[in-house]
């Protein structure tokens, strides 16, 4: 009795990596809001005088205030390698004879870091690499932004008259930032790739030939 034979459908490697594809995207992108609102909530939840205000909260969780101390007390020593005579409190940097700088919440980089965690956690890769991108992603980017905010104090003051030059200067710091995160996901990326590419080929076992050495010796 004849039986047909079965046949098994074959995945379709694309289709697998378009669905990889579009779970990366919705991933990131929710991350990436989750993240971003979240800062935003807290900044009104520490923040005397926010929308969601709550005293807790601004005595024992405003991770806001501290990252916007450790900003200004950075960028105050910055500052002053070069001269300058500086006073500072909470939120502000006075250069005597210039300048007053407004560290606000748009100032610290929550944005485009948000954008990094979104990306690590939404990106398939092993938790090391994570982490290894994670550490050298936040302090580029805290880095980078003690110097923007001490090179604006230092060219401010310099250049007394010349102030409106420098009225985008967030908007400069997010281009160079965000080009600088992409060139690290980059050379990451390809790291991460090169990597699976070579990790099969290690694993594969060792075939080993017998050959007869003896041509005297006769199999029966």
């Amino acid at each position: 009795m004849y039986t047909p034979m079965e046949t098994k459908s074959i995945p379709n490697p694309n289709k697998s990596a378009n669905q990889k594809a579009i779970k990366f995207v919705i991933l990131m992108l929710i991350g990436y809001f989750l993240l971003s609102q979240g800062h935003l909530f807290m900044n009104s939840v520490t923040n005397v005088g926010g929308t969601y205000h709550h005293p807790w909260f601004a005595e024992n969780l405003n991770y806001i205030q501290w990252l916007k101390t450790s900003l200004i007390v950075c960028s105050t020593a910055l500052i002053r390698i070069f001269g300058f005579h500086v006073i500072y409190n909470e939120t502000q940097l006075l250069i005597v004879d210039g300048p007053t700088l407004v560290v606000g919440y748009s100032c610290l980089g929550l944005g485009v870091w948000s954008f990094l965690i979104a990306f690590i956690i939404a990106f398939p890769a092993k938790l090391n690499a994570k982490l290894k991108l994670f550490i050298f992603g936040t302090i580029m980017i805290y880095v980078l932004n003690v110097m923007r905010i001490a090179g604006l104090g230092i060219l401010l003051g310099t250049f007394k008259s010349q102030r409106e030059l420098f009225e985008y200067h967030h908007e400069i710091f997010n281009i160079i930032v965000y080009l600088c995160i992409f060139i690290v996901i980059y050379f990451w990326i390809k790291k991460q790739t090169n990597s699976k590419s070579v990790a099969p080929s290690q694993n594969q076992p060792e075939t080993s030939v017998n050959n007869n050495s003896n041509p005297d010796q006769i199999t029966q």
